[in-house]
């Protein structure tokens, strides 16, 4: 299919600010950032932290609407990793989107304020990832969370870190997840795939994929190992049930659908699908792509289910 024209004027806006941000410094990058447009309304946010492994951990938390069910009645809840690769993404960024998945789920939205690389680079995103997830389950009472029905997810560098996650806690054992929601995730630091080759001039350009790689992983890192690129992870069975969102247009694509085949193939129960026409950030930015929004809503079905709900 061919390129939504929406995208053409959305890479022609971003091709417009120069200089490309992988030309400058982290932390001026992050002050270029523009933040999307209000979400919706839900019933109550609070900012708060968690306790993680080097420091207190800033999380947004988000309850849905009073429902029919009562306020007393425990809700299933998401704990929602932004994108951003590991150096540029934030909660303020995130909040639309923690909002739709709110609403649309009629779920309890966890956002977290994981640390960025350089400053904190890899392993400090996955510490703190997996600190939340645990900390999500330990804490769920407090909240009004059913602690049976806690989903994880992320997109992109996010839906990095909610993979990474649900392998760790496997590993570890526990606590046990009800679903995984991975939006166009970063599954493989190899970078090699025809996705790469055929979609480089869109968004996630070779040059600003290789910054974030760059930003993130020190060159003793190495970027193969599944703490990075979990489709490298010798075994995949026994995972949460998941959700794959993958984009046409985006260099991500082929690693996101290999991963969400790899989580078949070892009996993961998963439902993928490629968004025909779009590119990366999408999902995220669906205030401007009606593409964005209705791969929203499927997502948010897709959690309802996991949820029974």
């Amino acid at each position: 299919m061919p390129l939504d024209p929406l995208a053409v004027k959305f890479l022609e806006a971003s091709a417009a600010m120069q200089p490309p941000i992988w030309q400058l410094p982290a932390h001026e990058a992050r002050a270029r950032r523009v933040l999307p447009p209000p979400g919706p309304e839900v019933g109550e946010v609070m900012d708060m932290e968690a306790a993680g492994p080097e420091g207190p951990i800033p999380v947004r938390i988000y309850w849905p609407p009073a429902s029919e069910g009562g306020a007393d009645d425990a809700l299933p809840a998401l704990v929602w990793y932004h994108g951003g690769g590991w150096t540029i993404g934030s909660i303020e960024g995130a909040d639309p989107t923690a909002r739709r998945l709110c609403t649309m789920a009629n779920c309890i939205v966890i956002s977290v304020e994981y640390r960025l690389a350089p400053e904190a680079p890899f392993p400090a995103a996955v510490d703190d990832a997996y600190a939340i997830a645990v900390w999500a389950a330990q804490n769920a009472p407090r909240m009004n969370i059913d602690p049976a029905r806690i989903a994880i997810g992320g997109d992109s560098a996010g839906g990095n870190l909610a993979a990474v996650v649900c392998q760790l806690l496997r590993d570890r054992g526990g606590p046990t997840l009800a679903h995984q929601l991975l939006v166009y995730p970063v599954t493989d630091g190899a970078c090699d795939t025809k996705s790469y080759e055929e979609n480089a001039p869109y968004v996630l350009t070779p040059d600003l994929m290789g910054w974030f790689y760059d930003n993130y992983c020190s060159s003793e890192v190495d970027r193969l190992q599944p703490l990075v690129s979990p489709l490298r992870h010798a075994n995949l069975g026994g995972l949460p049930p998941a959700t794959v969102i993958t984009a046409e247009y985006d260099p991500l694509r082929d690693e996101g659908m290999a991963y969400a085949d790899a989580l078949a193939t070892a009996g993961v129960p998963v439902e993928a699908k490629c968004y025909e026409g779009q590119i990366h950030t999408f999902f995220v930015n669906a205030h401007y792509f009606p593409a964005g929004l209705e791969s929203v809503e499927w997502a948010a079905s897709r959690l309802r289910e996991a949820f029974g709900t």
